[in-house]
Formats: C-alpha cells, structure tokens, sequence
C-alpha cells in the first residue's frame, strides 16, 4: 500500500482547495437567497427549499454504522465523507450529512468528528471549534430556561413546583466532571433559593434532541412546549409550556434550526448539523439535514453514532420514525484493528499480525451482522484499512464474511479520499439498486416499557434479560400513570461494548442488562433508559487534547485532529 507523506489531519485540511460555498450551493441547485452566508466556506440553508421542492422525489439514503468502538479507531466518519467523495467520483450526485462536533470530546481525548486524512470535511478548524454557533444557541436557550425555573420559585412559585424534583439541570459544552453535582442559589434571599443542581454536556441536552427531531419553527416550538422540568409537591409533572418559555426558547435558536452547509477536500458537498451524543440521546444529524439533502441528491450518506448497537438502533425506531425516511442500505465499519482488541489484544501489542486474535474478535462484528439483519436492512461491510494491516490478517478477514454470504469491500478512504471508495460506492449502487426492502422496527409503540427496553436488550445487545432498579420501576408506575408509555425509548448505554459493562469487549454472553433510571423527553419524544454507570457530564483526561491545541500569531491553528 503506497503512502502519502504523513501529514496530521489539520496539515491536510489547512491545504486543502476550497471553493466558495456559493458554488457548492449552486452546483446542488440551492437559489441565492436560499443561502446565509457565514464567511466564505460556510453558510445555512433557509428552510424555504424543502417548502420549494417537497414534490421531488428523494435520492437514496445509506446509513453508515459499526463495531462497538475502541480505542485503536474506526474511522466511521472518514468512510463517511470518503464514501461520499467516491459516489462523486463514479458520477453520482452526492451529499454527506454529519453531526457537530461537541468541544467537550475534541478538547478531551475523542478528537474532532469532521473525518481525517484525505476524507474530511472542511474548514475543519471552523468545524471542529465554534462553526456557525449552534451549539452555542443550543446552550444558551436551555440555561435560559434554567433560569426561569429558579427565578419562578423565587418570585412566588405560582406553579407549586418542588425545588427537590427539578429534573432540568445546566448545560455547558465542555467536559467538566466538577460540575456533575454543586449547590446554587447561595448567599442570601436576594441570591435564590438554595437547592442541589448540576451540570450536564449541551449535546445531552433535550433541546438538542429537539433541534434535531424538529421540521421548522412551529414544529420547534411545539416540541419545546412539552419539555418536562419539574415535579409539583404532589407530584405533577411542570412543562416548558406551564412556564410559558417555549417563545423565547425558539427565538434563540432561529437561525441554529437552519442547516449548516459546507464541503469535503474534494468539494463534495456536505450538511453538518446538529450533534446529540449516541450513548446518551439518539445520535444522528438533523431531520431537516437529511431531508434536504435527499431531495437535493441521488445519494445521502449519513452516520449514525458509534456502534449498531446505539447509533443504528435510534435512527430506526427514533429518527426514521419521526423523519418518515428509511435507510436503502447500510454500511458496517469494521477495522483489523478494532477486531484485535474485541479478541483480547492490548493497544500496544496491535501491529503484530494476529489472525486468532481478529477470528476471536469476529463475534463483536457478528453481532452487528446479526442485528442489522434482524431490521431486514441491505447492508455491507466496510474494511477501514490501516497501513499495519497485513494481507494475510485482510484476507482472513474478508475470508470469513464471504463465507457468511456477506458483501465486503476494503477502503483506504483516510489515504486515497474518494478513490479509495469508488469499490464500496459501486456495490452499494448495485445492492441499492437490487434491494427494495422495507425495514422492520423490532418494537411497536404500544408494547409497554418494560417490554420495549427488553426487546432491544435481548436483540440488539444478546443479553438474556433485563433488571430494573427500585427506582427504575417506580419511573415506570409514574411515566405509565403521565401518558409517557407509548414514545420510543433512547437507550443511555456504553459504547465500547454489546452489554452495560465497558470492560466486556467482543460478544459477551450471560449477561443481563440494568436499568437503574428513566428520564422523560417527552418533547423530543422518547424516554431515556440509564444503563450501567452512564454519565451526562464526561470529564477529562489526565492529558487533554486541549494542552496540545493553539494558534499562531498569522491565525494558524495547531493541535486539533
């Protein structure tokens, strides 16, 4: 395998030739005054175009999903942005649609989400940082509400809330563990009303949820009315609605609704937009996102967070269900590497060849096979190639899929950006092609909770049954008794493994799966299940990434990736 010179993921962005992104518009058939400019490589889209071109007819979706992640990488995103790039290269009309980077886990250890090597989507600094400010809006609107929760209890209480049964916390977008649990409202009458509170990372919160489940302002707004924030002293649950704050709430977030329109190296064009984490919400890009670029495309590519096990199961029974689109395919990322580990193999020990150790770590990826049939999607799998990866260790591997009757192809997409997809761009055109297939949720709405949880864990994950914490089950009682039982469920589990147990790699067995809290969304409408040790406020590293990030005296930024 032929190497480019070992530039880092910024070196290789920073050179890459963008063109106007009034072009890129263009070229997509986006009318002028259908684009907000933000500088000359960014801008948003007025939802006027889905109005203009709601009778045309949608392109083909392809969903990108994968193993449970690790630590060695998988490089979803930048088969993402290559598969995209490579459907552009064999003369089909493509858009990528990704999710915002969060600051908290690109100033962490995680890093950006814009892809890397020659599949990336540009500006990546923008990107990565600050871009169009969404984010930002997302954050402001949520604290706003905050803070007229406690000015309410301070000015009389007129709702009868209970400040011990205020389920609506703060957010930042930052990883700070030191905000998990603090005490506001300090200092004397004129300061509040003393009461325990905390923290939260914004793209846990459910006004992200909403931004990216909602179709235009009204639809905003009406999902902002239902947030529940609150439990009076006998128990009824306190809206957003109650309060009166979904006005200024949708206000804040006019222009963050707007779907944000940028370009990959190779100037394929790209919606990035939106960005709930996929172990904690349901992980996928704005409905309006994909909405326009199905109508703008022949081909969408988008990525659902993390594993099938997360990313895969939400955007089936959450953000279809609510977009009223379906995948036309899928695409399974898997790498050598990430197989080693799932088969027992230590970090340091992963560029020796080991073909036990990827037939061992086979399962993980099995699972998601598995999973991925059980929803009757088309589907293949993609071998993201690692230059350490030998021929032997990708023959064994594509040796075993094959006699499982499973599609392959190898990309080297993060080396050769478009080309080195252009092979799983042309079979993903013949399965979309030959495939009409209608995809099967695996729980109805109806089915009760507890029901709905234990179909996903004895499915999706391979658990043999579920456990309810006292508290889960009195949740239950009270969600049942509140008409919140019939919504979807948006499962808040570890990434790194099928069960509730990040230490658990590969595919385990014996396991059951614990539900110790629920927490209602009923206005992005689903209720969330925490799993396991599940955090909504991430923390740090001993050594941030953040201590490597700075920029130079001509605006030159170093350190991101």
């Amino acid at each position: 395998m032929s190497v480019k010179p070992m530039l880092s993921d910024i070196e290789i962005a920073q050179r890459a030739k963008m063109k106007p992104i009034q072009k890129i518009a263009k070229q997509l058939g986006i009318l002028d005054d259908e684009l907000e400019l933000y500088g000359k490589y960014k801008a948003k889209v007025s939802l006027k175009l889905l109005k203009r071109l709601q009778d045309k007819e949608n392109g083909k979706l392809i969903l990108v999903t994968a193993i449970n992640p690790t630590p060695a990488g998988e490089g979803k995103s930048t088969v993402t942005v290559g598969l995209g790039q490579a459907f552009q290269r064999i003369g089909k009309k493509a858009i990528i649609a990704l999710r915002e980077p969060s600051l908290g886990p690109s100033m962490g250890i995680k890093g950006g989400a814009a892809g890397g090597g020659y599949s990336q989507v540009v500006p990546m600094e923008d990107i990565n940082l600050h871009f169009t400010g969404d984010i930002h809006a997302i954050t402001t609107a949520h604290n706003a509400l905050a803070a007229l929760i406690d000015n309410h209890i301070m000015q009389g209480n007129e709702l009868n809330i209970d400040p011990r049964r205020i389920i609506w916390k703060r957010v930042i977008d930052l990883n700070d563990r030191a905000l998990r649990n603090i005490v506001i409202g300090l200092g004397g009458p004129i300061h509040g009303v003393p009461r325990q509170d905390g923290f939260d990372i914004t793209v846990a919160s459910e006004v992200m949820a909403i931004l990216c489940l909602s179709e235009g302002i009204q639809d905003l707004k009406e999902k902002l009315s239902r947030i529940v924030v609150a439990y009076t002293y006998d128990q009824k649950p306190v809206t957003v609605k109650d309060l009166g704050a979904q006005g200024v709430m949708a206000l804040l977030l006019k222009d963050a609704i707007k779907p944000n329109l940028v370009q990959t190296i190779e100037n394929t064009p790209a919606f990035v937009h939106g960005g709930p984490f996929a172990n904690i919400a349901h992980g996928t890009n704005s409905i309006l996102a994909t909405k326009m670029a199905l109508k703008l495309a022949e081909y969408t590519v988008t990525e659902a967070g993390f594993g099938a096990d997360l990313g895969l199961e939400k955007f089936i029974h959450i953000a279809s269900r609510y977009g009223n689109y379906q995948p036309n395919a899928v695409v399974i990322v898997a790498t050598i590497r990430s197989l080693k580990m799932h088969g027992g193999v230590e970090k340091t020990d992963l560029a020796k060849e080991n073909i036990e150790a990827i037939k061992k770590g086979y399962a993980n990826l099995q699972k998601h096979i598995d999973t991925i049939r059980q929803f009757q999607l088309p589907f293949i799998v993609a071998i993201n190639r690692f230059e350490a990866d030998t021929e032997n260790e990708l023959r064994a591997l594509k040796d075993m899929l094959e006699n499982e009757d499973v599609p392959v192809a190898i990309t080297e997409v993060w080396e050769k950006g478009g080309e080195g997809g252009i092979e799983l761009a042309k079979k993903l055109v013949a399965i979309v092609e030959k495939e009409r297939k209608i995809h099967q949720e695996l729980y109805s709405l109806d089915q009760s909770i507890e029901e709905k949880i234990e179909v996903i864990a004895k499915t999706v994950y391979g658990a043999d049954g579920v456990e309810f914490t006292s508290t889960a089950k009195k949740q239950i009682a009270q969600f049942v008794e509140n008409g919140w039982d019939k919504l979807p469920i948006c499962m808040a589990k570890t990434q790194y493994s099928l069960s509730d147990d990040p230490g658990l790699l590969g595919r385990p067995k014996g396991f059951k799966i614990t539900i110790r809290e629920l927490r209602p969304s009923i206005g992005a409408g689903f209720i969330v299940a925490l799993t396991g040790e599940m955090m909504t406020m991430p923390g740090l590293p001993k050594k941030p990434a953040a201590l490597n990030m700075d920029i130079e005296e001509d605006g030159t930024i170093r350190g991101l990736f």
